[in-house]
């Protein structure tokens, strides 16, 4: 029921369009569905995994001592060159 294939437009650019096509030509494909189709697959997977990743770090939030969390800000402040920062160690 959901695993049947949609059609539908896109509009694409000329140079957009154009690589599709030699993609799929040397894959031996007349069309840009199945290229089309990879590349929304490893974009909505990439997502999927960046948004695991932001909710990993965002779970760690405040884990880090105040004294080494002032530490850290401190030699941050310093490799940016920040008008207020002190010397690295």
């Amino acid at each position: 029921m959901y695993n049947d294939p949609v059609r539908t437009t896109i509009e694409l650019s000329p140079q957009h369009r154009a690589k599709l096509l030699e993609l799929a030509a040397h894959r031996g494909e007349r069309g840009v569905s199945s290229v089309v189709a990879e590349a929304i697959e490893a974009y909505l997977g990439d997502r999927t995994a960046k948004d695991r990743l932001r909710k990993r770090a965002l779970a760690l939030r405040g884990t880090l001592p105040e004294a080494e969390a002032e530490s850290l800000r401190r030699h941050v402040a310093a490799l940016r060159g920040s008008p207020n920062s002190v010397s690295p160690i």
